[in-house]
Parts: structure tokens; sequence; C-alpha cells
């Protein structure tokens, strides 16, 4: 009963809000993030509404982005919109959650995205009604190992101990593609770990765990205390021999490099990339959605000041999220904005 309340209020409230916030809003129902699709855009939002935004782990760069966007919004319209930032397992529970109406907002990696709306991959068999408020910044694969382990490739792996990030994040989905593309079974050839980001780390530096996998904007601030604190136990591999493999899986990837300013390591790291995206409900209201999106983009100075991986965040790449299909209220922002 309480579930089919949300959705009549078109997901008004995360779940976890509770009668509270109803209070706090004086009781009355809003139907501020339902959206009217013959309606024109106006990029007002009238009434008092709460939103909730799904980013990933603690200690990585959509936790940190996540946060400072929500300061922001609540920032740019004067309270009327009031955003609150959670930490989640990341992009394929974001994208789930977003879905069932927990969050109005969520971050995801546009592999993920892509296979949602294609009812691929961790979504077989049930395209999902998301749309995108804009691309945002690029995560890069960041496969580390331990000095003195015998791993200086993907294929090494196998019977090493590995994280492959929180279960459902998109990290765990690109290490068990990447797994794949160099011949092993991620089930069986490699003992999995499926940690977050902070116990990850944490393992690296005891010696519990061989080699991680994370997909993060740079710096990672777990990725920087790694490198901190064990720099000459940890060693980045070039994963890049398997980036015609993994096109094959998702034309999404692309290759990159971290710099190698980033986390003081000797030289540039070649490295696998793939764009990140900022979600929404396809039924999110189109005022809302414009008011988010040039929220984004108007207070982008603060999310630089929390994470300069947010320097991505442009005006150019912003309308880049296909297959996934802009939200019209984000159409009318970025045309605004342009």
């Amino acid at each position: 009963m309480k579930r089919r309340w949300i959705r009549l209020l078109g997901g008004v409230l995360a779940l976890g809000v509770g009668a509270t916030s109803l209070a706090g809003c004086g009781g009355r129902r809003d139907d501020a993030t339902t959206d009217d699709a013959d309606a024109p855009v106006t990029c007002e939002v009238e009434k008092d509404t709460r939103i909730s935004i799904a980013t990933g782990n603690a200690t990585g760069v959509y936790f940190a982005l996540g946060n400072a966007y929500a300061a922001q919004i609540s920032t740019a319209t004067d309270g009327r919109v009031k955003a609150t930032a959670a930490e989640t397992g990341a992009s394929v529970q974001n994208i789930q959650q977003l879905v069932r109406g927990d969050y109005q907002v969520a971050f995801s990696l546009a592999d993920s995205a892509a296979d949602a709306v294609a009812g691929k991959g961790a979504f077989d068999g049930e395209p999902q009604p998301i749309r995108a408020l804009a691309r945002i910044h690029t995560n890069y694969t960041q496969v580390i190992a331990r000095n003195g382990t015998g791993i200086s490739r993907v294929e090494d792996l196998r019977g090493k101990r590995v994280s492959t990030g929180s279960p459902k994040s998109g990290t765990e989905v690109i290490a068990n593609r990447l797994l794949e593309s160099a011949g092993l079974d991620p089930a069986k050839d490699v003992q999995a770990q499926r940690l977050d980001l902070a116990k990850t780390v944490d393992a690296m530096k005891s010696g519990t765990i061989d080699a991680m996998v994370w997909s993060g904007g740079l710096p990672t601030p777990g990725v920087t205390d790694l490198f901190t604190t064990a720099r000459n136990r940890v060693t980045f591999l070039d994963i890049t021999p398997l980036l015609p493999a993994m096109r094959t899986i998702s034309p999404e990837y692309e290759q990159a490099s971290i710099p190698a300013a980033t986390y003081g390591t000797p030289a540039a790291v070649p490295t696998i990339a793939v764009p990140n995206l900022l979600l929404v409900p396809e039924t999110l209201d189109a005022n809302l959605a414009c008011v988010l999106t040039k929220a984004l983009f108007e207070q982008l100075p603060a999310l630089v000041k929390a994470n300069k991986a947010a320097e991505d965040i442009t005006l150019e790449s912003a309308p880049d999220t296909e297959p996934v299909k802009l939200h019209r209220g984000a159409e009318k922002a970025l045309e605004e904005l342009r």
C-alpha cells in the first residue's frame, strides 16, 4: 500500500522520507515530480519539492559530487527544491531504485544506462523507463595490483583475490567484462571479492586481496588514499589491449589515460574510460528536470571545488547521452543555457 501511495504521489518523496516530511510540507499532495507531457516547459517549480539523489560509494567521486550537487540545487532554487544525496552501490542499483521510485536523480555509468534502456545485462528483458539530464564527467577504469603477486595484466588475475566492486555497481559490470575479455570466467577463475571502495582500499593495504578494479572519476579519493599510504606496494595495470573485446560488448568504452599527476605515478596510465550520465525517471516533471539541469551548470564551480572530476562537465558534451534519451525538461534547459 505504501509503495502504491508513493507512485500516486509521482515519486515526490524518496523512500525513507516518510510521514515526517509530509508533515513538514503541510501534508499537501505535491505532484511537482509527475510530468504532464502536454504542458509547456516553463523551467519553474511552483511547489516546494523534495528529491533524493542516488550516488555511490562514500570514498568515490559520485558521492562527493552528489552531495555538492544536492546542496547547490537547494541554493539555486532558494530552497524551493530541497535535495539530499544518498550513498549507494552505484550504477545498476541506482537505476533499479530510480525506476522503483526510491530516488528522483541518479548517477550512472553510460554502459549500465545503455544496458538499462535496451533491457540487456542486469536488466535482461526489461527495458527501463529512464531519461538523462546530461552527460557529465568521465569514469576511468582503474585496475591496481599489489606488487609481488605476479600480476602485470588482467590475464594474470586467474586464481587471485580480486575486488570487483560493490554488488550491482557499474564497477562490477566493468570488472566482469574485463575478466571475460581476458578469457576468464568471473565466477570461477578469480576469487571475486564484492567490496565497496573503502573496504577494497583497506584490503589492498593489508594484503588480504591481490588486486582491485574500480571505475571512477579523477581523482577518486579512495584511490588517492591508497597511493598516498601504499605507493611502493601497488601498481596500475595497462588494460587497453582488452579495448577491442570490450567494445564488442558495449560501444560506450573508449581509450583514455590517467595523468601521472593524478596519483603521482611515474607516467600516465593507459586505460579504458566510459562517460557518466545523470539520470531521472522518464515521468519526472519537465519543469523540475529543467531546474535540475540548469542548477548543474549554473553551480558548476561549486562542484569542481568538491572534486576536480567535475571539470569534465561541459555544455558541449551534455547532450551526448545516446542511447539514453534526454528528458524534455533537460533539452529545454540546455537550449536556454547555450
